[in-house]
């Protein structure tokens, strides 16, 4: 077989590629129910990897360990529920108001729009053209309640879901890399690999726990700002900041839109725009000057390569795969050896042979 493969010509070999990409790529979206709450267990092992390595050097089996960090993120995930439950309650508290406002909004819209197609109508028949029945258009309804309901038992079957590929994968992921590590390459390449698995661990990890510490900042200065200007529900909009900018680019323009609406409903005039401004500040602030800092230059990705991984498996898996896209990045450049640590750098620049002053 493998022979058969290596005397094919390259446009089959491309062709077979790309035929088993698309396919990869379908199953998975078929499958998102299943494989969606598989990547993220997988990708939150790679991120508890530290605190599972930490408990084994104290001297905790495996088993224990792995249990303690998938009750550690159980519990993470709990506690993040239980902080949001009042925030939840007081926003379905305030969907009529929000839905009244909202049709008011729109309302007056439409009637701006009615009187310029009423406009248009004279204007054609002063042309001879036949009047035509004006189209009417419903506000869109929001979902109740009782649909949010209905969704527990799939939101429960995701969680085991998640739950079981968190445990099993702190449980023999160092078996998975020796394995993944062997059908990548040869022997004499395993070791290379192992340390590129151990690094991609690492890096994953600092790099979430960094943006949480800064979403969580975001949030908290959001939230305050908000509150002196006046928005209803100032720490629901952090949270929600919170929350959103782990998805790049997407949750940053989510928010941004709500905010805009928040304006509407809460103010007139020019304090109209003042939620929204206030958030892209902060927003610009947070991304060109304190991500950078904490990150450091040498973990910076390509823009153009995360828009792509986040239209990619937004598009595969959603809301779950706009989390998962920026580590699954992460992994792949580490794997493929393209992060170069700023340490590396100074010392090749140290060696690199001083410029000849000499005039030819």
């Amino acid at each position: 077989m493998q022979s058969f493969i290596s005397t094919r010509d390259p446009v089959q070999r491309v062709a077979t590629i790309a035929i088993a990409v698309i396919l990869v790529f379908a199953t998975l979206k078929l499958g998102a129910q299943i494989f969606a709450p598989m990547a993220m267990g997988v990708v939150a092992g790679v991120i508890l990897a530290p605190i599972t390595q930490a408990l084994e050097r104290v001297g905790l089996p495996v088993g224990l360990s792995a249990v303690l960090v998938l009750l550690l993120g159980v519990s993470g995930l709990f506690a993040l529920a239980f902080l949001l439950e009042p925030m939840v309650w007081r926003l379905i508290e305030e969907l009529p108001r929000i839905k009244w406002e909202l049709r008011t909004t729109l309302q007056d819209m439409r009637d701006l729009i009615r009187g310029i197609d009423a406009v248009n109508r004279e204007v054609g028949a002063a042309l001879g053209a036949e009047p035509g029945a004006p189209e009417q258009s419903s506000a869109p309804e929001m979902p109740g309640v009782t649909d949010a309901l209905l969704l527990a038992p799939f939101v429960l079957a995701q969680l085991l879901i998640f739950c079981g590929t968190l445990f099993f994968f702190l449980l023999t992921r160092k078996s998975i890399y020796r394995g993944l590590a062997r059908l990548i390459g040869t022997s004499a390449d395993t070791i290379v690999l192992l340390r590129r698995f151990d690094a991609a661990e690492r890096l994953v990890a600092r790099y979430f726990f960094t943006i949480t510490l800064i979403n969580v900042g975001l949030g908290v200065f959001l939230g305050s700002v908000l509150s002196l200007i006046g928005v209803p529900g100032p720490f629901i909009w952090g949270a929600a900041a919170a929350l959103l900018n782990f998805v790049v680019y997407v949750g940053p323009m989510v928010l941004t839109l709500g905010l805009l609406l928040a304006g509407l409903v809460a103010f007139n005039g020019v304090m109209v725009l003042g939620p929204m401004a206030a958030y892209l500040l902060l927003n610009l602030l947070e991304s060109q000057f304190v991500t950078p800092a904490l990150l450091g230059r040498h973990m910076a990705v390509n823009p153009l390569l995360i828009f792509v991984s986040l239209v990619v498996w937004l598009w595969i898996w959603g809301p779950i795969g706009g989390i998962v896209a920026i580590p699954i990045l992460v992994i792949t450049i580490v794997m493929l050896d393209l992060f170069e640590p700023e340490s590396d750098t100074a010392a090749e620049k140290a060696e690199a042979p001083e410029p000849q002053g000499t005039v030819s």
